[in-house]
């Protein structure tokens, strides 16, 4: 008997054997493409629950991808913890405009981190937003489509609320002070990982792209994000759990794992044979097509190709490796999907 969607991807993030892995974007899935085909646009649809349930399915619905997911930006949790957030505009995502709280370890000067509750974290702003879309998205598309809900790693939320560039200054000049805000921030983390598993998702998906090697010392990864993701994302009950991290990440894959998830999702800046040796079937691995080549700028059979390239490689679910551009072409994104699937 054919598998549906759902049950190709929630099999292979059990990492059972497949006769093909799944096709899904676990990252951000929107694109004017998408927009157009719906008649929904950002900015409004990150604000607006319905709007986000049907545009976060249609790479399901409209590309032929096997899942679906709800946000599209790492923005909102800091607007709700006091950032000032640029919406975007309809072919760019909201990005962050101030960083509300002092964190200066050249001088000395740190603001306490005295933010909201967990409890009252999850009742407003977009974060409930978000969590709204997830329920109607279980209802809607949930028999059909595994649902997954994206959030903000531990470490990239800090950065966001005091900039990131002090955080990492912070590691070298003030560590405690550091370590001060990740536990702050970790206990909202937490509370909306298992808020948006209750809201239904199948799989949470973090990004936690400040954990990078580009910034964060592999050896203090586990550390400074590691051990939080450990105790927030991976703790999560009643969902899978996908770690996504940006860069070239072969140097942490083993730290990664040691976090207890589920899946990794990684980009192609790793190379795809030595990341199925490495991880070894300890977790799931996602992704590895390039956003920016081939599915930005490369043809339909780039991506085509590049979508086999990830399949034979042993990946787990072949995804883009980052979240897509929104002017990333429909006709890449089927191409992708056709390469996995040999439709």
């Amino acid at each position: 008997m054919e598998m549906t969607p759902r049950e190709r991807v929630l099999a292979a993030m059990r990492r059972e054997e497949l006769d093909r892995p799944p096709v899904a974007v676990f990252t951000q899935s929107a694109t004017i493409g998408q927009m157009k085909a719906l008649n929904i646009f950002w900015p409004e649809a990150h604000s607006n629950a319905k709007m986000m349930c049907d545009l976060g399915a249609g790479q399901a619905k409209i590309l032929g991808f096997e899942a679906v997911r709800s946000s599209f930006c790492l923005t909102a949790e800091a607007e709700r913890l006091g950032c000032a957030v640029d919406p975007g505009k309809q072919d760019r995502t909201p990005m962050l405009k101030k960083h509300p709280f002092k964190f200066d370890p050249m001088g000395g000067e740190y603001d306490e981190p005295n933010l909201m509750s967990p409890e009252e974290f999850i009742q407003g702003g977009r974060p409930a937003v978000v969590i709204e879309a997830t329920k109607l998205m279980k209802e809607k598309y949930g028999k059909e489509y595994a649902v997954i809900a994206g959030n903000t790693g531990p470490f990239t939320l800090a950065g966001h609320l005091v900039s990131t560039e002090n955080l990492v200054f912070g590691i070298m000049m003030d560590p405690d002070k550091v370590k001060q805000w990740i536990n702050a921030v970790n206990p909202i983390v937490k509370t909306y990982c298992q808020a948006l598993s209750d809201a239904g998702a199948d799989i949470i998906q973090m990004s936690e792209p400040s954990a990078s090697t580009d910034l964060l010392d592999p050896k203090t990864f586990t550390e400074y994000s590691g051990n939080y993701v450990k105790s927030s994302l991976a703790a999560t009950e009643g969902s899978d759990t996908v770690l996504h991290i940006c860069g070239d990440t072969s140097m942490i894959l083993n730290y990664m794992i040691d976090t207890g998830v589920t899946g990794l999702s990684i980009e192609e800046k790793v190379d795809s044979v030595k990341a199925v040796k490495t991880v070894n079937r300890r977790a799931a691995l996602v992704g590895n097509v390039g956003v920016v080549k081939p599915l930005l700028q490369g043809t339909p059979e780039d991506c085509e190709a590049a979508g086999r390239r990830v399949a034979e490689a042993g990946f787990n679910v072949v995804s883009p490796g980052c979240g897509l551009s929104a002017l990333i072409p429909d006709d890449n994104l089927r191409a992708l999907v056709r390469g996995v699937k040999g439709q």
